[in-house]
Order: C-alpha cells, then sequence, then structure tokens
C-alpha cells in the first residue's frame, strides 16, 4: 500500500469530506500546496458511459482559455517519409488527409500515447498552420478510457485563480457537451481536482451540470 508524507497528511486535513464547488476547491488546492515544483492540476471525471459501445465513447476538444502553461512540441506530417523507428519527442501530432493512408501505418506506436492524428480532434487538416496553433494556444484533447474516466490537466498552480476557474470550467462545459444521446441515467457521476503532489478534492456535480 502507498503510504503519503507528513507534508501530503497535512494537506489532507484542510480538504473537507463535503463536496467543493470549483470557486471552492482551486483556492484550495492553491492554499494546501506544499511541492516546490509547479505543479500541474487536473481534473478527473467519472461518466455514465459504457466506452466498450462506440457511440457512448466520449471523446472531444477544448481551447483552455489561458492555455495549460506548457509548451507542446507538435510533428506535422505532411510529405516525407514517416517516423517508424519508436521517435516519440513531441506532444501532438498534425497530418494532412491526403497522408493519412501512410500515418495509418503508425497506428502501433501513436495510438498507445494518444498521439493519432483524427479529424474529429482536429488533427487532420490541410490547414495545418491554424491546427499547430490551436495547440500551441492551449487546445487539449479529453477521452474517456475504459473505466469511464476522464483526466485532463487544465493549469499551473502558478496560474492565478481565475484563470485556473475559467479553465476549468470551459474543460468540463466541453465534456458536458460531448454526452453521447445514448447514455443512460446522470452522465456524470464524480469529479474531483487535484495537483500533482496535493490530495483530490471532489467536486458537487450540480455546480458542474449547470456549466453545460
Amino acid at each position: 500500500m502507498k503510504r503519503h508524507g507528513k507534508k501530503y497528511a497535512a494537506a489532507k486535513q484542510l480538504v473537507p469530506a463535503k463536496p467543493c464547488t470549483l470557486d471552492e476547491a482551486i483556492p484550495l488546492l492553491k492554499r494546501v500546496k506544499y511541492a516546490k515544483f509547479d505543479e500541474t492540476l487536473e481534473l478527473a471525471l467519472l461518466l455514465g458511459v459504457d466506452p466498450k459501445h462506440a457511440d457512448q465513447m466520449v471523446r472531444g476538444t477544448v481551447v483552455l482559455p489561458h492555455g495549460t502553461g506548457g509548451s507542446k512540441k507538435v510533428l506535422v506530417i505532411a510529405t516525407g517519409e514517416k517516423i517508424q523507428e519508436g521517435w516519440l519527442d513531441f506532444d501532438a501530432v498534425v497530418a494532412t488527409p491526403d497522408t493519412m493512408k501512410d500515418v495509418g501505418k503508425l497506428g502501433k506506436i501513436l495510438g498507445p500515447k494518444g498521439l493519432m492524428p483524427n479529424p474529429k480532434t482536429g488533427t487532420v487538416s490541410f490547414d495545418v498552420a491554424k491546427a499547430v496553433q490551436e495547440i500551441k494556444a492551449g487546445k487539449v484533447e479529453f477521452r474517456v478510457d475504459k473505466t469511464s474516466i476522464i483526466h485532463v490537466p487544465f493549469g499551473k498552480s502558478s496560474f492565478d485563480e481565475k484563470k485556473l476557474l475559467d479553465n476549468a470550467r470551459a474543460l468540463v462545459a466541453a465534456v458536458m457537451r460531448a454526452k453521447p444521446p445514448t447514455a443512460k441515467g446522470r452522465y456524470l457521476r464524480s469529479a474531483y481536482v487535484s495537483s500533482s503532489m496535493s490530495p483530490s478534492v471532489r467536486l458537487d456535480l450540480g455546480s458542474l451540470e449547470a456549466l453545460a
């Protein structure tokens, strides 16, 4: 069993048992921060979908108003030879539609890393300049995993509270809008926000659903 240190335990004592709104949770995470590096903040959303069914797959993109706080390396595949030797020194891939026949051969390399270009996420386009600009500006992709959870970073602990709130709200709204028509019952089942080293804070579902 994983054991946490004294600093984590002290931070955990400050986290209330009751669910918090984003307006309460973001300032709380900044108060309980104890790591010396600039931590990444992340949202984890459990959805009421079954990702085994293609018509319940939740996937999309959103441009965060204030970016992610990180600089992304973007690989553009337009013409020429493709990388097949395992080189993955990039954070996103953009390809033109006419190259996808060849890019498909890289599926076993790019797929497991979540890097495969896809028209639904805007990474397959002849306007590669626009696609790259959006990614650099803070465009993030969200995709439900096999356990029906979405994990997405939305900023750094060094951001001021307003920027973090703007980003988190934009992200939640995008996920809520992506609800599949075939999803039954409650779509948003649970939600937590945390930073790289902090304990997670449970979020109030009603306040998140109001952002849709």
